[in-house]
C-alpha cells in the first residue's frame, strides 16, 4: 500500500523530492550569508568580504531557485546560474546580466586561466543589491507547495 501511495504522488507531482528537499537547506545558507553581508557591511568590514560573502548568498540564491522548480543547476558559476534561473522564472534583463557578469570578477568559468578580480565598494554594494532583488524573485506561494508536498511525502 505504502508503495502504491508514494508511486501516486511521485507520478502527480511534476518535481523530483530529491532535489526540492535541497531547497530548504540552500534557500536557508542564502539568507544567512545575506545577513552576515549586511553585517559586515555596517561594520564597515572591508569591501571585498563584504563583496565575497554576497556573492556566496546570491549563488545559493540561485541555486534555492533551481531546486524550487525542481532543477539541478549543471554548474555554479553565474552564467550557467542565471542561464537556468532565466528558464524558470521572470528575471529583470539588467538583473539577469548583472549576475552573469560577476563571473568576470570570479573568472571560475576557466579552470585553467582562474583569477579573481580585487572587488572595490561599487562591487560590494551592487552584489548586496542583487540579493535583495533576487530574493524578492521567490514564490512564495510556491515555496508553500513546495513545503505542504515535502512534509506530506514525508508522512509516508
Amino acid at each position: 500500500m505504502y508503495g502504491d501511495f508514494r508511486k501516486l504522488i511521485m507520478d502527480n507531482i511534476e518535481y523530483d523530492y530529491g532535489i526540492e528537499s535541497l531547497f530548504e537547506e540552500d534557500y536557508k545558507d542564502a539568507q544567512a550569508y545575506h545577513r552576515r553581508a549586511l553585517q559586515f557591511h555596517h561594520k564597515g568590514q572591508a569591501f571585498s568580504l563584504v563583496f565575497n560573502i554576497a556573492s556566496v548568498a546570491l549563488e545559493r540564491y540561485l541555486v534555492a531557485i533551481c531546486e524550487l522548480y525542481g532543477v539541478e543547476p549543471m554548474n555554479h558559476n553565474f552564467i550557467t546560474l542565471m542561464i537556468t534561473v532565466d528558464k524558470l522564472i521572470e528575471v529583470p534583463r539588467k538583473l539577469s546580466k548583472e549576475v552573469k557578469s560577476l563571473d568576470q570578477i570570479f573568472g571560475i568559468c576557466f579552470l585553467d586561466n582562474y583569477f579573481h578580480g580585487t572587488p572595490d565598494e561599487a562591487d560590494a554594494i551592487k552584489t548586496l543589491r542583487m540579493c535583495e532583488e533576487m530574493k524578492k524573485l521567490f514564490d512564495q506561494e510556491k515555496i508553500k507547495s513546495v513545503r505542504a508536498a515535502l512534509a506530506h511525502a514525508e508522512q509516508y
